[in-house]
């Protein structure tokens, strides 16, 4: 499946795709069953008629309340799927995007890169982000039918909570992290970043660089593998941290792989 052809072009929904596909234990992952984006605040009515066309029956929102309050994610009228999430702040500071709390430590690109990589490192173990991880993986066991999993940007926490569930999946590390570097090329990226460039300058201030914003709203390998690299330091292997940290039984991810994988 060419990377490109996962995403789903939608005018007002950014980064929104399919991370199935790929080769993983045992056959190779079904598509149409897993979904992942951003929010969907600013969402026209063809994007909402699109996605109400994908089926999706489980969304599983890894943002934070006061996200939520300021961000409200629109829905198709006949929308009927349950939205699963842990209530309180997945993000840092006064409920901003995680990808928004390093205010003032952020001006040049360089600035970015270090901000972020020191983000990640602390991602897997936010206690209201494991809650909703927690319900993801849980739905991936237990729930049949397609489901999309988002945050604000669908890039950071997304991007994580796809890594992972590629990992236990048997996707080759490869794969999966070309499947978070598809990011920075899924949809029309230009307005992704000049959506969010608002945001990031009224939280980091107008001194900020144009490069520096590019860095914060894009992905980088040195981010998710400082993640990883942190869950092995701590845990000893992902599939550790998976069954400490995020519950995941050994029959829980069997039924993931039945229910996910052809």
């Amino acid at each position: 499946m060419d990377d490109l052809a996962r995403v789903l072009p939608l005018s007002g929904i950014h980064n929104f795709r399919d991370y199935g596909g790929y080769p993983a234990t045992g056959g190779r992952l079904k598509q149409g069953l897993l979904w992942r984006s951003g929010q969907h605040c600013g969402a026209q009515a063809d994007d909402l008629a699109k996605v109400h066309d994908l089926g999706i029956v489980t969304v599983i929102d890894l943002r934070g309340d006061s996200e939520r309050e300021r961000y409200p994610c629109l829905r198709h009228d006949e929308f009927s799927g349950d939205v699963l999430f842990a209530p309180g702040e997945t993000a840092g500071m006064h409920g901003r995007a995680v990808h928004e709390e390093f205010k003032s430590e952020i001006v040049t690109a360089q600035d970015a890169h270090a901000a972020m990589t020191r983000l990640y490192a602390t991602l897997p173990w936010r206690p209201v982000l494991v809650g909703t991880m927690r319900l993801y993986f849980d739905a991936l066991a237990h729930r049949r039918g397609p489901s999309l999993l988002h945050c604000l940007a669908g890039k950071d926490r997304t991007g994580v909570a796809a890594a992972i569930a590629h990992h236990l999946l048997g996707v080759h590390p490869d794969d999966a992290m070309a499947d978070y570097l598809l990011t920075n090329a899924a949809g029309d990226s230009e307005a992704r970043i000049a959506a969010g460039s608002k945001n990031i300058r009224g939280n980091f201030g107008e001194d900020i660089e144009p490069d520096a914003i590019r860095v914060v709203m894009g992905v980088h390998e040195d981010f998710l593998n400082a993640g990883f690299g942190q869950i092995v330091e701590r845990h000893g292997s992902i599939d550790a941290y998976a069954e400490e940290v995020l519950l995941i039984t050994p029959q829980m991810r069997d039924r993931m792989l039945a229910a996910l994988v052809e």
